[in-house]
């Protein structure tokens, strides 16, 4: 019964808007209603400005992290049980509950859950991401790649039992789901490109 009801923590950790609370707050308007319509650090970034979309961004993979280690605090680090709370953070940002399950991408509390469960992992993905994006000036495709690889670079590094890899593999699937639309804008050429601030009106 406990482990059902860390999953339903963590759901609810991932739940929580910090992009549209954050964007609320400062300017009064739905962050849903501007750019990719999306409540992540991208979207705040872009829309907002560098302030809100970093902070947007910290809280993101914070919440990703504190719903992993809660998980195996209270499992005595069991892998199933933190793996499904890496997996459940991730659907409550993408669907979350106080904002009539219109969320993110989840691609932020991703790298919070994995940064807990598989930290080199994790670590060795990022520098891929930094790469494709300092090359293409495409966030979504360093999410893309990231996720897709982090599979492949957790069974090769750190050799952990199967849950992880699996998570990692449902993780991945989801996150490129998620991108779906911005893989259609890419094929087309009319994907945003990376700017570190707000869109001059």
């Amino acid at each position: 019964m406990i482990p059902i009801l860390v999953l339903f923590a963590a759901y609810l950790l991932g739940a929580i808007p910090f992009g549209y609370v954050l964007v609320k707050w400062k300017t009064g308007a739905d962050v849903r209603s501007a750019g990719s319509g999306n409540i992540g650090a991208t979207n705040v970034l872009r829309t907002t400005g560098r302030a809100a979309g970093i902070a947007t961004l910290l809280l993101d993979i914070a919440k990703g992290y504190l719903a992993v280690w809660m998980a195996g605090r209270i499992t005595a680090h069991d892998w199933l049980w933190m793996s499904a709370a890496a997996l459940a953070v991730m659907a409550g940002h993408a669907y979350p509950v106080f904002l009539r399950f219109r969320g993110g991408k989840a691609v932020a509390s991703w790298v919070g859950a994995f940064l807990c469960l598989t930290p080199v992992a994790l670590i060795a993905v990022l520098v891929v991401f930094v790469v494709v994006v300092a090359w293409t000036r495409y966030i979504s495709m360093g999410s893309i790649i990231m996720a897709a690889t982090l599979p492949l670079a957790i069974w090769l590094i750190e050799q952990p039992p199967l849950p992880p890899i699996v998570a990692a593999v449902i993780a991945g699937v989801f996150i490129i789901y998620k991108h779906s639309s911005n893989i259609r804008r890419l094929r087309s050429g009319q994907e945003h490109v990376f700017g570190f601030g707000a869109r001059k009106p």
